[in-house]
């Protein structure tokens, strides 16, 4: 098949080694692919269960015409030879809680504005979610459409899970996996723009993404999602006990 037009040399010389892997190890089921825009830059925001789902995720784009510009946190950058990938196709580093975080977001602008697919995992990590549904995501996805007004394309993904199970390090591909991954059109944003990026703003804008990438997953699962979205920032890890507001936590003596 022919190569992204937007792809570079080392994007393409990844695909060829990947590629022939993914097609014997995954079993594709694709769909909503005439949702993703060709003629303008957009941000594609998927779920986030194992962390194989962005090799697929991009096996995904890749056939489908698209080689996505992946914001991916900036410790990858620093593993020898996946940095050195992530660095040589472009991916986009995203330094949290410093003020490098700036350069990560004007670098995601930059590239939408340059007709690129920007892809994001909006859960910013792993989810939590005892039953892999999409928990809380975090206010970066809905920054950077904001300020670009940019299509934002919702992705569900399911069956990456199999191949590689969340926070396992056995890969599985035998036998071939079942992996689906499905676009929805665009979400509605227009009634968000030219208002201040304040916090309502901002987590109204989040909302809608994880809410329209919550109801593909559950018409991929045949499953309904739970009615309240886990949230990191509220729960309380194993072993702890919640002192003075959401935030605080106290070990419990053994």
């Amino acid at each position: 098949m022919h190569s992204p037009s937007r792809s570079n040399r080392a994007y393409r010389n990844v695909a060829r080694v990947l590629r022939p892997i993914l097609m014997v190890v995954t079993k594709r089921d694709w769909r909503g692919t005439e949702h993703l825009p060709t003629d303008v830059g957009f941000i594609v925001a998927s779920n986030h269960m194992t962390n194989v789902d962005p090799v697929t995720f991009a096996h995904y784009l890749w056939d489908n015409g698209f080689a996505p510009k992946i914001l991916a946190k900036a410790s990858l950058f620093k593993v020898p030879v996946v940095g050195a990938v992530l660095r040589a196709t472009g991916q986009i580093p995203v330094y949290r809680n410093t003020t490098a975080a700036v350069d990560s977001l004007a670098a995601g602008v930059a590239a939408i504005e340059a007709g690129e697919a920007v892809a994001v995992f909006p859960e910013g990590t792993l989810t939590r979610e005892p039953d892999l549904w999409p928990m809380a995501g975090k206010t970066g996805v809905a920054r950077l459409a904001l300020m670009t007004r940019a299509p934002v394309i919702p992705v569900a993904q399911w069956g990456a899970q199999d191949l590689l199970g969340r926070y396992s390090k056995w890969f599985k591909p035998i036998p071939p996996k079942k992996i689906t991954v499905v676009a929805g059109p665009p979400v509605d944003l227009d009634d968000l723009y030219g208002r201040p990026l304040d916090n309502v703003t901002l987590r109204e804008a989040t909302e809608r993404v994880m809410d329209a990438i919550t109801a593909l997953l559950e018409d991929v699962r045949g499953e309904k999602a739970p009615a309240v979205r886990y949230d990191m920032r509220k729960a309380v890890p194993p072993g702890e006990k919640r002192v003075g507001g959401d935030h605080a936590t106290k070990p419990e003596l053994p």
